[in-house]
């Protein structure tokens, strides 16, 4: 692939918690990005589109970390327009449902610009990672049944559960012998959606923590792909939601980065974030 010139605009889109600042990202000739640009099932009028929401704990985070700039300008250069959103962090003032609804209100705002943006509003993709990943799993139950709903879910090494179920033997040896990739024990997970809700965990919506859905909850959601890293014990709460929308006769696929940590995509300089953005561009190309 040639490289691609790519367009890229500031913008803010309303909400209801005030405007929410999104960059937008294409390239000057959409057509030039390989199959993520215009191949695929969709009605043919415009590229891809990602709706994106970076990680980082729910409070940390921003437009220019690479998790963000760098996974859009990747996919962009791909002919696969991105929406990146820097919804509002968690912070003593700011908890669920702020963070959930900035997201949302980015997808609708895609939705209904889709045509000026140069994007098929029938091949929108909602996408994350980590937090980013809860939140954009959360939305896509939330308008699952309605107009509103995207074509596929993304979510790269997301956390969905605020209690998640123990490390395999073989994870746990993993993260035993490498105690930097080991941060997200039970204590560190809860106190993390503690900080996004504002309160405690028990009682928590499914919308704010979409691993506690039932089959039946997300018997509604469009095709997922989930990519995790292999020393990450948030690989566990992507594992256990999988097997839930495969119950629930979902189309999911997920796969293992191997020898990542969490959070690959905030380290373009490792082969695993290239492979990772090859991998979403042909599936999202197979729609």
């Amino acid at each position: 692939m040639g490289r691609v010139t790519l367009r890229i605009d500031d913008l803010t889109v309303p909400g209801p918690h005030g405007p929410v600042p999104v960059r937008v990202y294409r390239a000057d000739d959409a057509g030039a990005g390989g199959s993520g640009a215009r191949a695929g099932a969709g009605s043919g009028s415009g590229s891809a589109g990602v709706v994106w929401a970076h990680g980082g704990g729910f409070q940390w985070g921003d437009l220019d970390m690479p998790e963000a700039d760098w996974v859009a300008r990747a996919f962009a250069s791909r002919g696969i327009h991105v929406i990146s959103v820097d919804y509002r962090l968690a912070s003593p003032s700011v908890h669920y449902p702020v963070p959930s609804d900035d997201v949302e209100a980015a997808l609708a705002w895609t939705r209904a610009h889709a045509a000026s943006l140069g994007i098929d509003p029938d091949r929108i993709v909602l996408a994350g990672a980590s937090a980013g990943g809860n939140l954009a799993a959360g939305v896509a139950l939330r308008v699952a049944a309605t107009a509103a709903a995207p074509r596929a879910l993304f979510l790269a090494y997301p956390t969905l559960h605020a209690v998640q179920s123990a490390p395999s033997e073989s994870l746990r040896a993993l993260l035993d012998a490498n105690p930097e990739a080991d941060r997200f024990g039970p204590d560190a997970v809860r106190t993390m959606y503690e900080g996004y809700l504002g309160g405690p965990v028990d009682g928590a919506p499914v919308f704010a923590v979409p691993g506690l859905a039932t089959a039946d909850d997300v018997r509604s959601l469009p095709p997922v792909l989930i990519v995790t890293g292999e020393a990450d014990e948030l690989r566990v709460s992507a594992e256990d939601f999988a097997r839930t929308l495969g119950a629930a006769g979902v189309p999911v696929q997920i796969s293992l980065e191997p020898g990542t940590e969490h959070g690959h995509l905030n380290r373009p300089e490792q082969p695993a974030a290239a492979r990772t953005i090859a991998r979403v561009t042909d599936w999202i190309a197979t729609f």
